[in-house]
């Protein structure tokens, strides 16, 4: 059987990671793997040592090393809390978590302020602009990267298309677009921002809903901590909360990680095999359609009677293109029959918004981050990254 605590182990081992990430782990992997490139890496340690102290010259002292977490959070006692105190309860009468052990958990919670700062909604009035939002994306750093990715992982990419249905260039996308192929995913504790955003969340209109969904995640942290008996707070990752490459929320990564290497665990940290199948598998998951060949948005363009404006909105494929078309809504190249799609508007600010017509694999994408502008960066940066590589 997999073991999740393998997963868990694998994900945290690695370099200082920047923190656009929603959960890592920061444990070590104890598989023979992880152990003899430990033996490796303190063989070369000791090497080089040796090699210092024999050099006539002084060597440059090395850069020092990044602290283990990115922030320094706020002691409070959480166990105050009523609201905490109620999930206190659900731990142990639900559970079955000892009393001691809940509370020795709270006890160790520490109040993460920049997390808080980072979920708040955008400053009111501001336009969204996608130019402006796809330039952080479709940029040389990530589009290089992107073709380093993928020459190193075509077979893994190739095995997945063949297997899922979905388009190589998609999975490396998205892959991206989440952490730079691995390189940003996150250094904050786990337990600390899952805690601070259940019961701290900032002031907004859907603010209830997303305290329970960070309370779940904090629930089933701790089942997964246990179950595999490690330490939760061992668990790095970003300010809100997902782990790994493809930046799988805790709860995700039981329901869709795949094991794509074969090699008895599932690594999203340091396996890009791992992190190609569970991106593919997701996606079918969310409704990806393999036989849906070819693009998944068409360029279109609106009459100026504004009767498709009730077609925006929404991430599902839901009407045929004979209804778009009567709405007003004409793409400049023909659309496969049998189909569904959406509607879509990107904003530029002061500029014209673009309208495009999606398929349902634009939708599923949008599953994966529930906003047009991302979806459409993960379709852009894929295409710019396999017209990098000449294809």
């Amino acid at each position: 059987m997999k073991s999740f605590a393998s997963l868990l182990l694998a994900l945290a081992v690695g370099a200082g990671q920047a923190s656009h990430a929603i959960a890592a782990s920061s444990i070590h992997h104890t598989g023979a793997k992880a152990a003899a490139k430990s033996a490796k890496s303190g063989k070369a340690a000791r090497t080089a040592l040796k090699a210092g102290k024999k050099g006539k010259a002084a060597k440059a002292a090395p850069a020092p090393k990044r602290p283990a977490i990115d922030y320094d959070g706020e002691q409070v006692n959480f166990g105050e809390w009523q609201a905490v105190r109620d999930f206190e309860d659900d731990m142990v009468n639900r559970n079955g978590f000892e009393r001691a052990e809940v509370e020795a958990v709270v006890a160790k919670l520490r109040f993460i302020d920049s997390a808080v700062q980072l979920v708040k909604p955008a400053p009111p009035g501001k336009p969204k602009n996608w130019q402006a939002y796809s330039e952080r994306f479709i940029e040389p750093i990530r589009i290089n990267a992107g073709v380093r990715f993928w020459n190193e992982n075509t077979a893994d990419l190739a095995r997945a298309e063949a297997l899922y249905g979905v388009p190589a260039e998609i999975i490396a996308g998205i892959i991206g677009v989440e952490t730079i192929y691995g390189r940003d995913t996150g250094r904050f504790r786990v337990m600390d921002v899952l805690a601070t955003l259940a019961f701290a969340y900032p002031e907004s209109p859907n603010r209830n809903d997303r305290m329970q969904f960070f309370r779940s995640e904090l629930e089933q942290t701790m089942l997964l901590a246990r179950k595999e008996s490690i330490d939760p707070f061992s668990l790095l990752g970003s300010f809100a909360g997902a782990v790994g490459m493809p930046q799988f929320m805790p709860s995700n990564i039981l329901k869709y990680g795949v094991d794509f290497d074969g090699d008895g665990i599932v690594d999203l940290r340091n396996s890009p095999a791992d992190a190609i199948g569970s991106v593919a598998n997701f996606l079918v998951a969310h409704g990806w359609d393999r036989n849906a060949t070819g693009p998944s948005v068409f360029p279109a363009d609106v009459a100026p009677s504004l009767s498709w404006e009730p077609l925006l909105g929404g991430l599902e494929a839901r009407y045929a293109a004979a209804e778009l078309q009567g709405a007003g809504v004409v793409t400049r190249t023909a659309l496969p029959d049998q189909r569904h799609y959406g509607l879509i508007d990107l904003q530029n600010g002061a500029d014209p918004t673009e309208y495009w017509v999606a398929n349902a694999n634009f939708f599923a994408i949008t599953k994966y981050n529930r906003s047009y502008f991302y979806a459409m960066s993960v379709v852009e940066l894929g295409r710019a990254v396999r017209l990098a590589r000449g294809f």
